[in-house]
């Protein structure tokens, strides 16, 4: 069963309908309480650094979740913001701690040319760096549809499998342990989408 984490922001319904649509039995968790008999989690987002860590604290979220994902290491897929939240720190309208599961920063998208738009909306390929579980089934060079104006700048390399271009390589998705992210919407994603979302809900270490 997968708990759909909803603590005030984030794309639920078409996140949850997706689940369903792969098949999966999902439930949308509002309390730190109904995670407890979940075998892994879906945190999404949308919105400011700062707002989701915030909701997450003030509900309770972030305790029960560094016990059941650091410590029982349940899996969770953090999507958009819901993976931006996962680093050390957000600089978005001030320095913000983060999670702090995912070594690194969240920071601004850097304007290389004139031509580049901010925020970053759309479909972008993937630049796979790793032969991960979550991206098993994809071709190379596969579209995904990003919205974001910041990017998680990761520490360790080996945590980013995958990278989009726009004026430079931005993370698109990162795997550590149990611990998984895409900076992209695999709900907004289509076919591919649907692949990755069904990888994360089979994986098992």
């Amino acid at each position: 069963m997968v708990g759909l984490i909803d603590y005030g922001m984030g794309n639920l319904h078409s996140v949850f309908n997706a689940l369903e649509l792969i098949g999966s039995d999902v439930e949308i968790c509002s309390s730190p309480e109904s995670l407890k008999d979940k075998d892994r989690f879906i945190l999404p987002g949308v919105g400011a650094f700062r707002d989701c860590i915030n909701n997450l604290e003030e509900r309770g979220f972030s305790q029960a979740l560094d016990e059941l994902v650091l410590e029982e290491k349940r899996p969770i897929l953090g999507i958009c913001m819901g993976m931006q939240v996962m680093a050390n720190r957000g600089f978005e309208g001030g320095e913000y701690a983060g999670l702090g599961w995912i070594e690194g920063n969240v920071v601004p998208i850097r304007r290389m040319n004139t031509r580049l738009k901010i925020p970053h909306v759309g479909w972008n390929s993937l630049d796979r760096h790793a032969d991960d579980t979550l991206l098993k089934g994809l071709p190379e060079n596969a579209d995904v549809y990003f919205v974001h104006s910041y990017y998680m700048n990761c520490k360790n390399k080996l945590d980013v499998i995958a990278t989009c271009e726009y004026g430079e390589p931005l993370t698109a998705a990162v795997h550590r342990e149990n611990i998984f992210g895409t900076q992209f919407h695999p709900e907004k994603s289509q076919d591919y989408g649907l692949r990755i979302l069904e990888n994360f809900v089979r994986w098992n270490n």
